[in-house]
């Protein structure tokens, strides 16, 4: 291309996506699907084209990397920059690591990294590889969307006659995907293209990319081998079934007499069954830490639970396995299970592939119920799903050939409690007071953590930034913590003094009851925010702040409350005076663990509603 033409065109890209310090010129990947020694065998090859459109993009946009795995082999690689005035730069210092990830399951990932070198205005960055992907039952969905521009992509997929592969295209934009199905004498080629597709950044409070990221997720229905039978390979949720109980099938042949010893040490005179799965659940958390490592295979396959309980530690899968093994030997019924967190948005009965779970945990059945046990929750109640599995499907292995795909429960937010009381009186420099915070459910839970996390003087900070409120004058005094033998409740209490919050004119106090205002600054950017707003558990609050009203004085002034609830959420705020007391009662629930942006202008309008009833203050005359 003519240099003229190309500052064009650096010139049209950097008007059609202003502020943009680079973009992705083209992004093409092609998978070549094949049978192989009676199996099916894939290849593919990747061209990355990165266009900077500032002169200062090099400072801090010249590093890149990408991925490989023993299960995603590279064959090789190269990268090089070339300048707007055609000189290239090849390079090559490649630096390769492990790959650090909160949500280790399956892959034994590394990460190598580069700089191109030469990076100024109108350079174009090229990355270029081949990979051959070992197992394809985990071949990875193909992501359009990226954190910088998309000017061009294409994924093609071919395959033989023989085959048949299926799609889904999950996240927003999915009208921008244009599709072609070509049919050649003995292939078929699935071509799928996007141009001009905005850069995504992330907000704080949203899910997984996975939820609204523009992807391909594709996979191998069914195949011929060279025999001409047709093999069905993941075709519905038997042929993962099968794949997944591959990996359990040769552990837990027996137990030994230590793990028997501990089994039966906490089961002794122990009728109920119930009882028996809480005190085994309770010993794992308590005795087995939480590891998360994977290598090749490891990564499917759980380790005996007779080496788990001899190393007291393990990942995921260990703690399904010592879970499980236990159990039974207590003649609680147990299963091995497969489920995805809620950082993955797939469901078994779409797609019935293993990028539907990411964790293993261990079901229960005591007679008519299921529950499901996370060994990987230290501080997760007995008889509640982790937080991050709740709704999602998990796949339970009942037997060798029978499974069942069942739905976790969703807690009710009248199970997660915040009941926050302050009890309030007028001083000459302000208001001091007293505090009474009682959490239930995951807001207990999650406190059982922090506990467990801080000490000292990291424990006063944590107590001084939860305990906050009114200003920040706000002064933590004292704090105790209650009983701390039950997950699912805890009673804090504390002390505190705010100077300078209230005021005195002459005669009469004007105080602002107020002291939470919850969700100022929250309300959500629409229409310019297109991704979902993700939240931890379903739950209900309250925040009752009571006044003692000085001897000698009245109210002068009370506000009237408010309340406003539309189908998406809503509040309510009270006063009263009860004696020689002014009561106010805030209180707000969460309904939804994901808020699409469908719903954004119901949640903004609720906060329209509740910032004005923020201001208002009462006023206490003398008598």
């Amino acid at each position: 291309m003519p240099n003229f033409l190309q500052a064009q065109s650096v010139q049209e890209l950097a008007l059609k996506f202003p502020g943009e310090e680079a973009v992705v010129l083209d992004h093409s990947i092609a998978y070549q699907l094949s049978v192989k020694d009676g199996q099916p065998y894939v290849e593919s090859t990747e061209s990355q084209k990165i266009l900077y459109l500032s002169a200062n993009a090099g400072a801090y946009m010249s590093k890149y990397s990408f991925y490989q795995s023993g299960f995603h082999e590279l064959k090789g690689y190269e990268a090089f920059t070339k300048t707007a005035d055609g000189k290239k730069f090849k390079v090559t210092d490649f630096k390769t690591a492990n790959s650090l990830s909160s949500g280790v399951f399956y892959d034994d990932v590394k990460e190598t990294s580069f700089d191109f070198p030469g990076i100024a205005y109108g350079s174009v960055g090229n990355l270029n590889l081949s990979r051959i992907h070992k197992d394809p039952h985990l071949l990875s969905p193909h992501y359009f969307t990226r954190f910088i521009p998309l000017v061009s992509g294409e994924l093609t997929i071919s395959f033989p006659k023989g085959m048949s592969v299926k799609y889904i295209i999950k996240g927003n934009d999915r009208d921008k995907v244009k599709f072609q199905h070509d049919s050649r004498r003995n292939e078929t080629v699935y071509t799928f293209r996007v141009n001009d597709l905005k850069g995504e950044r992330p907000y704080a409070d949203a899910p997984d990319n996975s939820y609204y990221a523009l992807h391909v997720v594709f996979y191998i229905e069914k195949y011929q081998d060279e025999k001409g039978q047709t093999i069905s390979y993941l075709a519905n949720t038997d042929d993962l079934y099968k794949l997944n109980q591959g990996f359990i099938k040769g552990i837990n042949k027996e137990v030994s007499p230590e793990l028997r010893s501990i089994v039966d040490s906490l089961t002794k005179n122990v009728v109920s069954l119930e009882e028996r799965a809480k005190r085994i659940y309770k010993w794992v958390q308590d005795n087995i830490k939480y590891v998360a490592f994977e290598d090749g295979m490891e990564g499917f396959v759980p380790r005996d639970a007779n080496l788990v309980c001899a190393r007291r530690f393990g990942d995921c899968k260990d703690m399904s396995s010592i879970l499980t093994v236990m159990l039974n030997a207590a003649k609680v019924p147990a299963y091995f299970t497969w489920i995805g967190t809620r950082d993955l948005p797939y469901h078994y009965t779409e797609t019935p592939l293993p990028i539907v779970d990411n964790h293993m945990i261990c079901t229960v059945r005591l007679n008519d119920r299921f529950l499901f046990l996370d060994g990987t929750d230290s501080h997760c109640a007995f008889g509640v799903p982790s937080a991050f599995t709740q709704g999602k499907e998990a796949m339970v292995a009942i037997n060798e050939n029978e499974y069942k795909i069942l739905a976790v429960p969703v807690i009710e937010k009248e199970k997660n409690l915040i009941e926050d009381s302050t009890f309030v009186e007028l001083t000459e420099t302000g208001i001091k007071g007293n505090i009474k915070l009682k959490l239930s459910g995951y807001y207990s839970m999650d406190m059982h953590r922090q506990l467990v996390s801080y000490s000292g003087k990291d424990l006063e900070k944590y107590f001084k930034s939860r305990f906050y409120r009114g200003s920040n004058r706000f002064n933590l005094t004292n704090f105790e913590i209650g009983d701390r033998s039950d997950f699912n409740n805890i009673t804090l209490t504390a002390q505190f003094d705010l100077q300078g919050y209230a005021r005195k004119i002459d005669d009469e106090w004007f105080l602002n009851l107020n002291l939470f205002k919850h969700y100022e600054h929250e309300e959500i950017d629409f229409p310019k925010r297109q991704m979902p707003v993700a939240y931890t558990f379903l739950n209900k609050r309250k925040y009752i702040t009571v006044l003692r009203i000085p001897e000698g004085y009245k109210v002068s002034a009370m506000p009237g409350g408010k309340s406003f609830r539309n189908d998406m959420w809503g509040f309510e705020i009270r006063y009263e005076q009860k004696n020689n007391q002014i009561i106010l009662t805030q209180e707000f629930d969460n309904n939804h663990l994901l808020i699409t942006p469908d719903k954004f202008q119901q949640w903004n309008r609720v906060l329209e509603n509740l910032f004005p009833a923020y201001k208002e203050t009462i006023s206490l005359s003398k008598k």
